[in-house]
């Protein structure tokens, strides 16, 4: 009885959570694999950093299309496709033998996948299914990316040193491809498809007719999109986001504690530890996120992210010091923050659109993220060590406070997003009405 009392957009969301958590496994592996490949292989870090830069870059452009194909086909096909590519692109590495290989599996095969999966689908998922509490559940659901490296990461590495890089590869396809049933089983595409409105609203708002040319409604929404100065700063900041989390931290941490003589296994359990703190962080965001400006909060994230990134390099050793551990707790809160209220602005300045444009901001981060991985790889290729690459991320990140602080609030606050009974509009778009994402 409790379960027919509680709306179906909880168990939407609990879905999407378990999906992004199977997704992550792979997302997690690249800086557990950098240095096993390197030895059986030969290749440098710079050339397996490429295919982790594909990766990275494919998984934020396939983001916008995605989100416009869900609209096009529901989320419930988009989803279980990009699940279902992520298990066979990591399955395949396992005979994989040249570079050009695991640029194909790890970097364009998973990356599609992971990009049909990524924090779009978070933005779509939120504003079809909820009016009320919806920073608080894009906080949740961003968190389970976290979630996904703090069960992974620990795991892999472990399987890596006891049984080889292989095996772990075979457990991230085997832990995406098992999402898959559920999905199919439980996910739905809108609450109008049930008779109900979304959770908040009092009317049922119909879902939109699906139609053709998921492409072009992509490439609109960010031809619209680009003549705002909004839509500059927003990818800007986002592209540093993704510079000094995804492409640096989350790629090269591992590496670069191992150069200070730590084990690949404690460095890790420390990566996934900035993702146990992640999770609060991100929930906290989502929660603040429905109750201050977005705009402050974002500079405060980036402001907070950089200093912490200037004093990484004094930290490092080759046991894990009390230091370092505070250093995993600061940077964990602040990992992905800034999700929750860059994905409420772009709704702000986009309208019913909001969605779509996100895809398009995070893309904006995946190519920083992208650039990040490789020259951070090059830094670390002809310097010997990785410090430089901290410091630029910490000066970045002082410019995105400023690229936030520079948003302008628009000329009075946009109706509660979701008036149910709007239609969703291009005109809406246009105005920054905040209406329900369909």
């Amino acid at each position: 009885m409790s379960l027919r009392r509680l709306h179906p957009a909880w168990l939407v969301a609990a879905v999407g959570f378990v999906a992004l958590v199977g997704a992550a496994g792979f997302r997690a592996t690249p800086s557990v694999l950098l240095h096993p490949l390197h030895e059986e292989f030969g290749w440098p870090l710079a050339t397996i950093s490429v295919a982790v830069s594909v990766n990275l870059l494919l998984y934020g452009l396939t983001a916008p299309f995605a989100a416009a194909l869900m609209d096009r086909f529901g989320i419930r096909r988009v989803v279980a496709a990009a699940l279902t590519l992520v298990a066979a692109g990591s399955g395949l590495t396992v005979f994989m033998r040249t570079s050009a290989e695991l640029i194909l599996c790890w970097g364009v095969l998973v990356g599609l996948g992971t990009g049909s999966m990524a924090l779009a689908f978070v933005a779509t998922v939120t504003g079809r299914w909820f009016v009320k509490r919806r920073g608080l559940v894009t906080g949740i659901l961003t968190a389970g990316g976290a979630a996904g490296q703090l069960v992974f990461l620990p795991l892999l590495a472990n399987l890596v040193e006891a049984y080889g890089w292989r095996t772990a590869a075979l457990v991230v396809a085997g832990s995406a491809l098992a999402v898959v049933p559920l999905v199919g089983w439980l996910l739905r595409d809108h609450p109008a498809d049930l008779g109900l409105p979304p959770y908040g609203a009092t009317e049922v708002v119909p879902a939109p007719a699906r139609t053709g040319g998921a492409a072009s409604r992509a490439l609109g929404a960010l031809r619209t999109a680009a003549r705002t100065p909004a839509f500059w700063l927003l990818a800007g900041g986002f592209a540093i986001c993704g510079a000094s989390t995804n492409g640096l931290v989350g790629t090269h941490f591992i590496p670069a504690a191992h150069d200070h003589g730590m084990t690949e296994t404690a460095a890790a359990s420390l990566l996934a530890l900035v993702g146990l703190f992640d999770i609060a962080g991100t929930i906290a965001s989502g929660w603040l996120t429905d109750r201050f400006d977005s705009r402050v909060l974002l500079a405060a994230y980036y402001a907070l992210r950089g200093l912490s990134l200037l004093v990484l390099p004094s930290l490092f050793s080759g046991s894990t010091e009390p230091s370092m551990l505070v250093f995993v707790i600061f940077y964990g809160l602040d990992w992905v923050a800034t999700v929750p209220p860059t994905v409420a602005l772009c709704r702000e300045y986009f309208g019913a659109s909001g969605a779509v444009v996100f895809g398009w901001v995070f893309a904006a981060h995946q190519i920083g993220a992208a650039v990040a991985a490789t020259g951070a790889g090059l830094i670390r290729d002809q310097l010997g060590t990785y410090t430089l690459a901290w410091y630029a991320a910490g000066a970045l990140c002082a410019a995105a406070a400023v690229f936030s602080m520079l948003l302008r609030r628009r000329s009075g606050r946009p109706a509660e997003p979701d008036a149910p009974a709007a239609p969703a509009t291009p005109e809406a778009g246009r105005s920054g009405a905040s209406v329900s994402a369909g």
